[in-house]
């Protein structure tokens, strides 16, 4: 196993955090400088982190975080993990990697591809892009240059733990989040549950068309 080169901390700034609800909550943003594919990724700090804190590491979306597209259920992954990390103590990392690191543009055009019937994962194999082009090592080095080396993951998806495991970053527990199901996601859903073995419930809702 290769040795994960070091990120260094760049800016630390206090940035009071509002969302669309009425939520607020004050977090300190954290810049790097050293992350390896050159990305503007940053920390959220919430709350006051344990030796083991709560962690997420959620993939921009800017259609779902910024715009509340209800195709997926980033933007509300979003705002529950911002409450729980808060309450809990830890870091949310905001990783740039669009449409699961395929880019924004190819992202809506794997949308149209599942407008004609293809899911998630087969719509961006059709475009000649991989499934999930997401790599962790940023993820690693954003946690180690923090001094975090054990985190409790708030995820539903087992590829992130097995990608933090081999960074040599300590899994202490997987936390799912809620299953954010409506009637235009749940087809996205199901296809995570299947394909990716994601950890969603979905047994309450699976009768929804």
């Amino acid at each position: 196993m290769s040795e994960t080169p070091e990120a260094t901390i760049r800016t630390r700034v206090r940035v009071p955090l509002r969302f669309g609800d009425g939520y607020s909550v004050d977090a300190e943003l954290v810049t790097f400088h050293g992350l390896v594919d050159g990305g503007e990724h940053l920390a959220i700090r919430l709350g006051e982190p344990g030796a083991t804190p709560l962690v997420r590491m959620h993939s921009e979306c800017l259609t779902g975080d910024v715009f509340g597209s209800a195709r997926c259920d980033c933007g509300p992954q979003l705002r529950e993990s911002v409450e729980r990390i808060a309450q809990a103590g830890g870091y949310l990392l905001y990783l740039r990697q669009e449409g699961r690191g395929i880019g924004l543009y190819n992202k809506l055009d794997a949308y149209a591809l599942q407008d004609s019937g293809l899911d998630t994962y087969q719509a961006n194999v059709a475009l000649g892009l991989p499934e999930d082009a997401r790599d962790y090592t940023v993820a690693a080095q954003m946690l180690t240059a923090l001094g975090v080396d054990s985190v409790q993951l708030l995820s539903n998806n087992p590829d992130k733990e097995a990608q933090l495991a081999g960074l040599d970053v300590t899994v202490a527990q997987r936390v799912p989040t809620g299953a954010h199901a409506t009637a235009h996601n749940l087809r996205y859903l199901r296809a995570k549950v299947e394909h990716t073995r994601h950890s969603i419930a979905l047994d309450g809702v699976l009768s929804v068309a």
